[in-house]
């Protein structure tokens, strides 16, 4: 707000739009504050097996380049360095994890308190200041835009050129178009300011887990070949490739068992699967059983070969969840846990485990986005709205859920002089040439309002009326009858919604207030 004392009114105003704004930020649900800390616990896990994979890849590299000096040695030195740059950059974002996180208390599994980090404020307060980035989030943003260009200069032209695009996507810090906002944010904007505590560790989590399989790709890409020729057949791994990781009771099971540094030229002698043996083919076996009961299952088995006159197993370990058929939808209002009457509301809906093709949704003002799962909500009258959504699952049954959302008005924006909102001051001649206008701020939606009219008056004059947005003849005369310290007031300000063919009804325009100086 600009400078001025503010009158009682502007007060109780700036008040409720306080208010506003702590009701959208208590609409974080703790499931989904939970749901934020589940994920970062299972990047975090899958972040330590992505470690020790690559530490056996590289003592691959180490034992053949101690065999082979001539041929691994200068790959190696290369990846050496590389693995070097990966750790320092884990570390360096570890410590942030550790130093947003040094004042929360862990529970006995040694969880972080999920549902309560659902505020921002140590995050913003490290990287920005107002609009510009500190001096510790302009390095973090140094630290990922330069991390590609580190790789590129230590791999050269080991690193295919493939390969350096999606890493160079995979840490560009170029700005970001909001889908919501229609606007383009600074990369550390769009992805961290504003967002719970939780969120931003998961995605901090979520980039060392990028780091470490750029360091992966990095060393497969530049010793498949060398390796895959010279490794024994005990370094091949088994893997297990269910069709998806869930599957509906009744189903059946079905996916390949793949081995890692795939041969096309390799055929195994037989494949043993849950005890039952199945067809073998190129370096691969399919299988398939009967799903079983809900809940965690074991695969396991052996691929057998024949090597040097024996018989070499590898073992197969796998496992996948059977979940019961889905009886609910996902429901969800991109903007918040209301739709606002006038507006093209964004909505996701879906069934998990059905595709949008077998999904139907309805409701008065309901029409289909663009995109798979994307809807507008455009209510009308009433408080609530109800949208009822239908799926088919694969044998042909159908399953239904629906949610009732409630239906508000656009708030009533606030009147500006000259861009300033609420009391201002100045010289007669700079109200004369300034435009009025009307801001609604902090709103979820970009709405531009244009004045149609307001009412001008001068303290001891006659109130004016005005049709447009800036003051006219009759108003320049009474301004020239003011004196230092009058108290110019706007008010009965008429606003219209530019860019929207719908006629939407706002809250009443808030008065603004022009002190002469």
């Amino acid at each position: 707000m600009a400078g001025g004392k503010l009158t009682p009114r502007q007060k109780m105003i700036n008040l409720m739009y306080l208010v506003f704004i702590a009701m959208l930020a208590l609409n974080m649900s703790k499931e989904v504050l939970s749901a934020f800390g589940i994920l970062n616990n299972k990047i975090v896990e899958s972040n330590s097996i992505t470690d020790v994979r690559n530490q056996s890849s590289f003592e691959q590299l180490a034992q053949k380049a101690s065999e082979q000096p001539l041929q691994y040695g200068d790959k190696k030195a290369k990846v050496e360095k590389i693995r070097a740059l990966c750790k320092d950059f884990t570390s360096y974002i570890e410590n942030i994890k550790n130093d947003l996180t040094k004042d929360l208390v862990k529970d006995a599994d040694g969880n972080l308190p999920f549902e309560a980090m659902d505020k921002g404020d140590k995050v913003d307060e490290l990287w920005f200041s107002g609009d510009k980035l500190t001096p510790k989030g302009q390095e973090f943003v140094n630290k990922v835009s330069s991390f590609a260009g580190q790789l590129k200069s230590i791999g050269g032209s080991s690193i295919a050129a493939s390969e350096m695009s999606k890493i160079e996507k995979r840490f560009a810090t170029s700005p970001v178009k909001s889908k919501n906002a229609g606007t383009t944010l600074p990369w550390l904007e769009y992805n961290y300011k504003g967002f719970p505590l939780i969120a931003t560790i998961t995605k901090l989590s979520q980039l060392q887990a990028d780091i470490k399989t750029t360091e992966s790709d990095v060393m497969t890409g530049m010793f498949q070949s060398d390796l895959v020729a010279a490794a024994s057949l005990t370094a091949y791994q088994p893997i297990v490739v269910p069709e998806k990781t869930a599957f509906f009771q009744g189903e059946a099971v079905k996916g390949k068992i793949i081995l890692g540094k795939f041969d096309p030229n390799l055929v195994a002698k037989s494949v043993v699967v849950n005890g039952n043996s199945v067809k073998a083919s190129a370096g691969q076996a399919e299988f398939s059983f009967g799903a079983g009961a809900v809940g965690e299952h074991e695969i396991t088995g052996s691929f057998n070969f024949d090597e040097g006159g024996k018989v070499v197993s590898l073992p197969i370990k796998g496992n996948y969840v059977v979940v019961p058929r889905p009886n609910s939808a996902n429901i969800s209002a991109d903007k918040m846990n209301v739709v606002y009457r006038g507006l093209p509301n964004p909505m996701t809906i879906s069934f998990a485990g059905i595709s949008d093709n077998k999904v139907n949704a309805s409701a008065p003002g309901l029409t289909r986005g663009s995109k798979p799962g994307q809807y507008n909500l455009n209510p009308g009258s009433g408080t609530e709205v109800t949208v009822n959504v239908t799926g088919e699952l694969p044998d042909k049954s159908k399953v239904a859920d629906k949610k009732t959302f409630r239906i508000k008005n656009i708030p009533g924006p606030q009147g500006a002089i000259g861009g300033t909102i609420g009391n201002d001051k100045g010289a007669k001649s700079r109200l004369e040439v300034s435009q009025i206008s009307a801001k609604l701020p902090d709103f979820l939606y970009d709405l531009n309002f244009q004045v149609t009219q307001f009412t001008f008056k001068v303290p001891g004059q006659a109130a004016i009326i005005v049709n447009g947005d800036r003051v006219n003849g009759q108003c320049k005369a009474a301004l020239a009858r003011a004196g230092r310290g009058d108290q110019v007031t706007i008010y009965d300000i008429k606003t219209k919604i530019v860019g929207v063919s719908a006629n939407i009804v706002t809250g009443k325009c808030a008065p603004v207030i022009y002190e002469i100086q």
